[in-house]
């Protein structure tokens, strides 16, 4: 269960970077369902997001 974490992770970080090896994309594309694929992405994103306006309103409030 765990491995198999890693390895979604890694597939959506690979994707969303775009450097994915087709033989890794093969591989994720035979798998039987894409839904954890698509939510751990979309919990990426928000993350993402989170993570950037807290960045940027930080740097914001910084100023003198």
């Amino acid at each position: 269960m765990t491995e198999r974490f890693f390895i979604l992770i890694q597939s959506v970080l690979a994707a969303m970077f775009g450097v994915q090896s087709q033989a890794k994309y093969r591989v994720d594309f035979s798998q039987k369902h894409f839904w954890p694929f698509a939510f751990l992405a979309v919990c990426f994103v928000i993350f993402l997001v989170l993570v950037l306006a807290w960045f940027v309103n930080s740097v914001v409030l910084s100023q003198p």
